[in-house]
Formats: C-alpha cells, structure tokens, sequence
C-alpha cells in the first residue's frame, strides 16, 4: 500500500490524515506534511486510522512534528492508533507523548 497525507481545517485546528506505511521511503514526504500542518495551524491532529505501518522514521516525523508544534506555541497530539501502530508508539514512549488531551479540555480529536 502507498503512502497518503491529507490536510483539512484551517488555522485554529488542522487534521492531517494519513494512509498506508510511514517508513523511510516516504520519511521526507511524511516530516514535510507534518510541518506545514504545525506551521498553519495552532492545534494539528495526525488521525492515524488507515496507517498499516509505522518504523522508526515514522516515529521521529512525528517526534519533529510535535517539538516544532511546542516551539510553536501549538500543539500535536494522534489520534485513531490501532494494533501494531499503537504498540509501536506504546513501546516508544511516544503514544503517552502525543496522546490525545483529556476530555473537557477543548480539543476533541478527530
């Protein structure tokens, strides 16, 4: 399966939606689409639900993305991680790192 990111929203919150496998083929394509979202938008959400794969090219786009959005004065956090995705941002440290914000606090996801 390819590699897809969409982007929607606008400034205040922008979903970057992505598909198939986040490895090192698709590593510059993935931190650039991340970038951009955290450059435009105060809050980003990566909605993760139709990747297949993520290795540890994956994991240090996100890990950028998320440091840029702080730098920012932003925000980054996933949502929508299942199976073998999941557990490879659990064993990371990073699925606590971008977890989604706890309810009430504005922010509802995806």
């Amino acid at each position: 399966m390819g590699f897809g990111a969409r982007t929607s929203g606008g400034p205040a919150r922008t979903v970057v939606t992505l598909d198939g496998e986040c490895d090192l083929a698709v590593r510059e394509e993935l931190t650039a689409a991340l970038l951009a979202a955290v450059a435009a938008a105060r809050t980003v959400v990566v909605d993760l639900t139709h990747v297949t794969f993520i290795d540890s090219t994956g994991v240090h786009s996100l890990v950028t993305a998320y440091h840029a959005a702080q730098a920012g004065g932003g925000r980054l956090h996933v949502a929508n991680a299942r199976g073998p995705v999941a557990t490879v941002l659990d064993l990371t440290g990073v699925g606590e790192l971008l977890a989604e914000p706890a309810a009430g606090s504005g922010d509802t996801g995806v």
